[in-house]
């Protein structure tokens, strides 16, 4: 095994022969160069290595076909294809680059938009890129604190390119919703339960757990059968609804408490729920239970008369 090596030159900066930290994701190398004119890399590689254009131009010719590459795009090395790369002989190239492996790697450069037929592609935000390549050199030392900055890092930079890709070609990215629906569903009630006091709507809901719309109406309606509006409603309901026989609020101060900013709305919602005004709601619940009270004797009549004899 080659010893890990950090290099830093004008030119060249580079950290290598990492150790493997993990089974699912491990970073390998990392740098940055500025290359000389007409500078060749040929050969295979052992491990995933996607290489961003910062500056000037160059080709990569991969799987038979080549391509000129140029600053805000980026192109990747599968593990064991036979690969060459070049700067160009007038505006030669800069560009940073990441070699990682792991179980978890090719269905990471999926999610980042790439395929054996798709090699080279576009990225956004290179501030964001070369801020992580600089905060994992920075993390040259070998201890595990850096263990864990140098992976974060990685995860954080492999996260912004799938954030990229999503947002420059929507309607290709695969693997958006990763997670079965249920997962989506438990965590969208656990958010309600935490924050439906706060007002929430759905867009809320589907903003905070990162998928439309659409799609979490979706998995409402093929979990529970309902749609994740009517689940929003009828949770606030039920919660005024306690809340109005366990409580000295007003119904203005309910309403408020589970969310509806507007009392009307919410006196109009929770009639239409319990075909009851949330007042008679009130006052209905207090007569039964005076009722049933008045109602329970605990002494059986069978005990009475027993003891009179």
């Amino acid at each position: 095994m080659n010893n890990i090596k950090y290099t830093d030159s004008a030119q060249f900066k580079c950290l290598e022969h990492l150790r493997q930290t993990s089974l699912d994701l491990y970073l390998i190398h990392c740098g940055k160069e500025q290359c000389p004119p007409s500078h060749i890399c040929p050969g295979r590689r052992d491990e995933y290595i996607i290489h961003f254009v910062l500056s000037g131009k160059g080709t990569y010719l991969a799987n038979g076909s080549i391509w000129e590459v140029k600053p805000g795009q980026m192109f990747l090395i599968y593990p064991n294809e036979p690969v060459t790369y070049a700067s160009d002989s007038e505006d030669p190239w800069s560009y940073a680059w990441i070699g990682f492996n792991g179980i978890q790697a090719d269905r990471i450069i999926k999610n980042c938009g790439f395929s054996k037929k798709r090699l080279v592609q576009q990225y956004r935000n290179a501030d964001t890129i070369i801020h992580n390549v600089d905060k994992i050199l920075e993390a040259r030392q070998l201890s595990y604190t850096n263990d864990l900055k140098r992976k974060s890092y990685l995860f954080m930079l492999l996260s912004e390119l799938v954030d990229s890709y999503l947002a420059l070609e929507p309607k290709k990215a695969i693997g958006k919703y990763d997670y079965r629906s249920n997962v989506y569903v438990e965590h969208a009630i656990e958010y309600i339960r935490f924050s439906y006091q706060e007002g929430i709507n759905v867009s809320d809901i589907s903003d905070y757990i990162g998928i439309s719309r659409t799609y979490l109406n979706h998995t409402f309606q093929k979990e529970l059968g309902i749609s994740v509006q009517k689940f929003l409603i009828d949770f606030r309901l039920h919660k005024a609804a306690n809340m109005l026989t366990s409580s000295d609020k007003t119904v203005n101060e309910v309403a408020k408490s589970v969310g509806y900013e507007d009392p009307l709305a919410f006196s109009k919602a929770f009639k239409k729920k319990f075909e009851i005004s949330p007042k008679h709601y009130r006052a209905h619940q207090d007569k039964m239970e005076k009722f049933s009270e008045k109602q329970i004797d605990p002494v059986p009549p069978s005990i009475h008369i027993e003891a009179i004899k």
